[in-house]
């Protein structure tokens, strides 16, 4: 059974920040998609750059070196190698700029070849979801202080919602700890299913269940993405609000 994606994007300055560290796309490329959310920090314009050589160097590299003959460990290794080399770029730029210096970003990715799957990779604290039957999952794992502390069972699952280091990040793009890649997860996909990459402007305000209610009551794309975008500014969040919704149906 052939499979088609319509996808959705959405990026709010929000209601209290001065400018839009976020940055999103989506390439339609031939027999080859990617859905890319980044969540840029550094102060001044420097977020928006490396959000931005994010978004822009990714789908790049993927579409270089993405060929159709490729089986799931060599696209899973494809996009671990185009996320190093945008980490490598975020990382000379800071080094070459004082005003950069510290400059990085969250990214979440999802990458689809027209095939059973999707594959979901993301470094940071942006996250994926898949809802599927009205279910939710979390397909990513954040990179912060508190979920390392989860990890190490010190604290709850639970806690880490409210812990002080959850917005606190130890990898990132323009970090040293990306190494050789992140994880790479290849999702098996049916007809029905919805994805959500998202920043923290929306994760961190919107519960999972509201999420996942709220994707189950709005069947077009677009309009979910904007009404989630517009759903966490209206609960407080105090941060760019980043939003690429992904449905699946029969071809």
């Amino acid at each position: 059974m052939a499979l088609t994606l319509s996808i959705g994007k959405c990026s709010l300055l929000g209601n209290y920040r001065e400018n839009n560290e976020d940055s999103v796309d989506v390439k339609p490329f031939p027999d080859l998609t990617v859905a890319v959310v980044a969540d840029g920090m550094g102060g001044q314009a420097a977020g928006e750059v490396a959000s931005q050589r994010a978004v822009q160097i990714i789908p790049q590299e993927l579409r270089k070196h993405l060929t159709p003959q490729l089986g799931a460990d060599a696209v899973k290794a494809a996009v671990r190698k185009a996320i190093v080399q945008a980490n490598d770029q975020i990382m000379a730029m800071g080094a070459l700029d004082k005003d950069m210096k510290n400059m990085g970003t969250t990214v979440v990715l999802a990458v689809w070849r027209k095939g059973p799957e999707l594959f979901i990779a993301g470094v940071g604290d942006s996250r994926a979801y898949l809802v599927r039957k009205g279910r939710i999952q979390q397909l990513t794992v954040d990179h912060s202080l508190a979920q390392a502390l989860v990890e190490a069972r010190t604290i709850s699952a639970a806690e880490a919602k409210d812990h002080r280091f959850r917005n606190v990040l130890w990898k990132y793009l323009g970090s040293k700890e990306v190494g050789e890649g992140p994880e790479v997860s290849a999702v098996p996909i049916q007809a029905g299913d919805k994805f959500l990459l998202c920043t923290d402007g929306l994760s961190g305000v919107v519960p999972d269940d509201q999420l996942a209610s709220y994707l189950a009551d709005h069947a077009d794309p677009q309009a979910a993405a904007d009404g989630l975008g517009q759903l966490a500014l209206d609960q407080g969040s105090r941060d760019n609000v980043s939003v690429v919704v992904i449905e699946v149906a029969e071809g």
